[in-house]
């Protein structure tokens, strides 16, 4: 029983701020307060990379930049960089939801203002310390957003073609001709590698560690695919060969089509897997613990070939994982990790997962939903996992109960009053927190709750709808939803359930 632990989970966009979306700042620091008092040890968050398509963090323009979105204008006030008059009149943003387009059209035009300054006065050793650690990937993506911005947000094949093509007179022309915008790049990340580190820094030192997310695929209009075309499975003409997703489950009658691009596994393996070792590095550079999101497809994966409407005509094809994970532990002392084994999890599977010693993962939604004891029953949890009671991709926990009683699911009622003495007669707080009760009860290494349910807050709420486009990664916390009495009831549990203890700190680099 000792070592079990604890954590929130909410993304930094969804944070409160006046800017319109969360960032890096001062309420960042606030909440990590909040996460100290409550006797919360993990901060869990979603990918911290520049969203693409739907402003999803799970399809962004790369794997190792930070998304400039969370860049702290407060912070960049301090620095002297801009000046409160440089940022005024801030519009009037919705304060429970996160206006994606009017947020980028004003927060780019401040951070303009800021690069000027920079400019002339910032690029001290630091910041040319910081361009040279992270040349491998940092010049591609630079480039590679000037160039979205040149050619008016086109995927990368609808380019110039010798530009999409990378030849290499094209990439020295269009260098120099977006020279500004380039260096425009440069600064953003700088500034937000900077902030990130210095939350970080913060968290760790009152006991809270980050627990990250790592996207197991990239999306096609990427740095990472136009830079890397060789490690992917593409026609000559660089459009895929086949994408990723899953078949039919519990999400969806027709699977998930994601449409990343399938990794070419033969050509990661002739060079050891560089490019994901330098990911690993990079993303335990940022965070304490990385979550790894479709573990699955580390192990056999989903193969869709493009131009498929939906994910039903695809097929399971080997994954070089294991290849994989054994250069990682040769370059990594350790590999704090939470594997994403949800979905189709075969024995094979949990078996890779063990090998490895990495939690995986469970969640009361499915459990309860499960016709097996052992799934729901917190006594009966393993002990290498991490318990949900939901994740970004579920609905909360008070709008799964609801939809649970219109739906009139006698069998899942019937276990959740048995066992648990869960109603429809509850109050939505009862009703959240006997369910937060019962993931801190389980075996399961860590407990981990998201902000939505510890505010007993119904599916308006709710992250992420998987298979829809439009409504999602809006949700924003209110200023006022930080509350003692709050921190007293997971006090309370966390003492009571003796949920104290820790992962291991850090995955540390043996190069």
């Amino acid at each position: 029983m000792e070592n079990r632990s604890n954590g929130i989970l909410l993304h930094i966009s969804s944070l409160p701020s006046k800017y319109g979306i969360g960032d890096v700042g001062y309420e960042a620091y606030e909440f990590i307060d909040f996460l100290k008092e409550a006797k919360q040890r993990f901060w869990q968050i979603l990918p911290l990379n520049p969203v693409g398509y739907g402003y999803s963090p799970y399809q962004t323009f790369s794997a190792f930049a930070g998304n400039h979105l969370f860049i702290s204008i407060d912070k960049l006030i301090d620095s002297g960089l801009i000046t409160k008059g440089d940022v005024e009149p801030v519009p009037k943003f919705d304060k429970s939801s996160v206006e994606f387009e009017k947020v980028v059209n004003f927060k780019m035009k401040v951070f303009r203002k800021a690069f000027e300054l920079f400019d002339i006065f910032g690029k001290g050793i630091d910041y040319i310390d910081f361009v040279e650690k992270n040349g491998y990937w940092i010049k591609d993506y630079a480039l590679f957003m000037a160039l979205k911005n040149y050619f008016n947000g086109a995927v990368w094949n609808e380019w110039d073609k010798r530009i999409a093509m990378r030849r290499e007179q094209a990439i020295e022309y269009y260098t120099s001709l977006l020279k500004r915008d380039v260096e425009f790049h440069y600064f953003l990340q700088y500034t937000f590698f900077k902030q990130w580190n210095e939350l970080k820094k913060y968290a760790n030192e009152n006991g809270v560690k980050i627990i990250g997310d790592m996207p197991i695929y990239v999306s096609y209009d990427s740095s990472d695919v136009w830079a890397n075309a060789h490690l992917f499975k593409l026609k000559s003409d660089n459009t895929p060969i086949s994408v990723a997703g899953v078949p039919p489950d519990y999400f969806s009658k027709t699977g998930q089509l994601w449409g990343n691009p399938i990794y070419d596994w033969s050509a990661m393996e002739r060079d050891n897997f560089k490019w994901w070792v330098e990911r690993f590095k990079l993303l335990f550079d940022l965070v304490d613990v990385i979550r790894i999101d479709h573990f699955i497809g580390f192990k056999t994966y989903w193969e869709i070939p493009a131009g498929e409407k939906t994910a039903v005509n695809g097929k399971w094809v080997k994954a070089s994982g294991e290849k994989l994970f054994s250069i990682l532990q040769e370059e990594f002392d350790d590999l704090p990790v939470i594997a994403e084994d949800l979905g189709t999890v075969t024995p094979e599977i949990i078996e890779f997962r063990k090998k490895l010693s990495f939690p995986g993962m469970k969640v009361l939604q499915f459990a309860f939903e499960s016709a097996k004891l052992e799934d729901f029953l917190p006594y009966y949890h393993e002990r290498d996992m991490v318990i949900y009671t939901a994740t970004h991709d579920n609905d909360t926990t008070l709008g799964w109960f609801k939809k649970i009683i219109s739906k009139n699911n006698v069998s899942v009622m019937k276990v959740l009053k048995k066992y648990f003495g869960i109603t429809e007669e509850l109050s939505r707080e009862e009703i959240c927190w006997k369910f937060i009760e019962i993931a801190y009860q389980s075996m399961a290494r860590a407990a981990i709750v998201p902000m939505q349910d510890i505010l007993c807050l119904g599916s308006s709420a709710r992250m992420n709808c998987p298979g829809t486009i439009g409504n999602n990664w809006k949700w924003r916390l209110q200023k006022l939803d930080f509350d003692s009495s709050i921190s007293n009831k997971l006090i309370e549990l966390t003492v009571f359930y003796n949920r104290l203890g820790s992962f291991p700190l850090k995955g540390n680099y043996k190069n």
